[in-house]
C-alpha cells in the first residue's frame, strides 16, 4: 500500500533548510536527511537571523526550526518572519516544521500562533520526520503524538470564566505595566487592582504575575 505522505516516482524533491543553533545536532540532521528519500538540505543555519537570509535566497520549500537558538531571535519569532508574506510572493513563502525537545502547552502555542504547520518532538524516528517533512511540504499539519494530545486537551479543556474589568486588568498587566499604572489607566485604585488580581491568579491557578500572563496566553485569553 503507498504511503501518501511519500514522494511520487516524478516528484520533485522536498527542499529543506534546517536551523538548530546546535552545530553537532545540527550536523547529525544533515546526514540523517542526507539518506531520506525525496529530500534535498539546501542550506543550513545557526542563528534566526541566519534563517532568514539563507530562507530569502535559497526559496526552500520547509524551513526545520528549533526553537531555542541563542542569541537573537527565537524559533517562534524567525517562524512568525519567515512565514509573513508580507512582500513576498505566497509560492516563495516556505512552510515551517519545528523540530525541538520542548512540548510545554506555552511553546506549542506560541509556534502555532506564529504560523508553523506543524510541530515535532526530536525524540521521533526518522521515519516519522520524514513523513512530517513531505506533509509539511503539502501544507498539511504534522504533530507528533504527545503534541496533538497536548492540543486536543487544551481545546477541550473549559476556558476560565474572567469579568471584563479582570480581563482589561490581564491585559495590562501583559503590557508589564505595575499595579500603579494600571490603575491609572483603567481609572480605578490600586486597591482595586488587587483585589481583581487575587481573583485572576485564583481562576487562573497561579500566584505570580508571569505565570498569570503565561496561562493568559495559552488559553488565548487576551486580545
Amino acid at each position: 500500500m503507498t504511503d501518501p505522505a511519500a514522494p511520487g516516482p516524478a516528484s520533485a524533491p522536498v527542499r529543506i533548510l534546517v536551523c538548530d543553533d546546535h552545530v553537532v545536532v545540527r550536523a547529525g540532521l544533515l546526514a540523517l536527511l542526507d539518506s531520506a528519500p525525496g529530500i534535498e538540505v539546501v542550506g543550513e543555519a545557526g542563528t534566526g537571523e541566519e534563517a532568514l537570509a539563507l530562507a530569502a535566497r535559497l526559496a526552500p520549500d520547509v524551513v526545520l526550526m528549533d526553537l531555542q537558538l541563542g542569541p537573537g531571535i527565537d524559533g517562534v519569532e524567525t517562524t512568525r518572519r519567515l512565514t509573513a508574506a508580507t512582500g513576498a510572493a505566497p509560492a516563495r513563502t516556505p512552510h515551517v516544521l519545528v523540530l525541538t525537545t520542548y512540548d510545554t502547552d506555552a511553546d506549542i502555542t506560541r509556534a502555532i500562533e506564529a504560523g508553523a504547520t506543524g510541530y515535532l518532538l526530536k525524540a521521533e524516528r526518522p521515519e516519522e520526520l520524514f513523513a512530517a517533512i513531505h506533509a509539511a511540504a503539502q501544507g498539511r499539519t504534522a504533530l507528533s503524538g504527545p503534541v496533538a494530545g497536548r492540543v486536543m486537551a487544551n481545546l477541550r479543556k473549559p476556558r476560565p470564566a474572567l469579568t471584563d474589568r479582570e480581563r482589561d486588568i490581564l491585559a495590562q498587566l501583559a503590557t508589564g505595566l505595575g499595579n500603579r499604572e494600571i490603575a491609572r489607566a483603567l481609572f480605578i485604585s490600586e486597591a482595586t487592582v488587587k483585589t481583581h488580581l487575587r481573583r485572576i491568579y485564583d481562576k487562573l491557578g497561579v500566584d505570580t504575575r508571569a505565570g498569570a500572563v503565561a496561562v493568559a496566553k495559552e488559553q488565548r485569553l487576551l486580545p
